[in-house]
This record gives structure tokens, sequence and C-alpha cells, in this order.
């Protein structure tokens, strides 16, 4: 939520606590009237004293209130946070790539990389089902002819295609 519409919500809020406090307070009037106005004799009642003390720190509480909401309101956020999850590129038209010079082993492989822009050489042994020295074969082929490349990453290798 904006912090203008959080500041609007306290001040409507405060509006409607205030309205409650001076309707307490005109009921706590009326009970101290009724109550103390015999016992006294028209003196003022100690009650009245303590009921408008509660009043003016009831109020103070809603001004601090109503302190914050204005400030909420004519604040400017500080930053714009915008949070981008994918970015809508124009499609780069496929270029032709020539596959018929490769095996079948390596066709497939390719297609994987190609499907996934970048992908583990773990990912594509346990996708392919084929050993870790022959997926070595192959991308070293597929490196050679300078479809992709290799990037290490820790333990493993990043395969990417490699751009033209």
């Amino acid at each position: 939520m904006e912090n203008k519409y959080v500041g609007y919500l306290l001040l409507g809020i405060s509006i409607l606590i205030i309205l409650i406090i001076f309707m307490f307070n005109s009921a706590m009037k009326e009970i101290i009237k009724s109550s103390c106005g015999l016992a006294h004799d028209g003196s003022i009642c100690p009650m009245s004293k303590n009921v408008q003390q509660q009043t003016y720190l009831a109020l103070s509480i809603v001004g601090l209130l109503i302190i914050v909401g204005f400030i909420l309101v004519f604040s400017k956020p500080q930053k714009e946070i915008v949070i981008q999850t994918k970015t809508i590129e124009k499609r780069k038209p496929k270029k032709k790539i020539d596959l018929s010079g490769l095996k079948k082993d390596e066709k497939q492989v390719f297609e994987l990389i190609q499907d996934n822009k970048a992908i583990f050489q773990a990912d594509l042994i346990e996708k392919t089902g084929f050993g870790k020295a022959k997926m070595t074969r192959i991308i070293d082929r597929l490196e050679g002819r300078g479809l992709v490349e290799r990037k290490r990453r820790g333990m493993t290798n990043v395969v990417v295609l490699k751009e033209e």
C-alpha cells in the first residue's frame, strides 16, 4: 500500500477516535453530574478532574496519529522499487545452424542446450543417459565447431550456446 493511502487511513481512524472520545467524555460528565452533584454541594468533584486529564491525554495521542497521517500523505516516496521478473525482448530470428555434419548423439545434446540456453553438464548427462566421458567428448566436438562453450561453475560445467 502506498504511504498516501496509509496516511488517509490513519486520518480517518483518528477522526473516528476523536468522535468516540467526545461521546465518552459527555457520557462521563453526565454520570459525574448525577452522582457527584449531591455529594459535594456544588463544589468541583475530583472525578471531573480525572476525566478531563484522561480526555486531554487521549486527544494528544490522537493528535500524534494525525501528525503521522499528514506526514504520510504529503511525503514523497524515497525510491520506487521496481520488481522486474522477466524482460520481454524482441525475439531475434533464430539463425539457421548447419547440423548436417553432426552425429545423432551430438544433435540430441545440441538441441537440449538450444532449448535451455544454458544447462549444467550433469543435467545433460542425466537427460540423455550418456556417460560422463561420452558427454565430455560430445561437448568437446560441439565446442570445436563453435556451437557451444563450457563455463566452469564450482565442481561442474555450464554449457551455453555460443553467441556470435
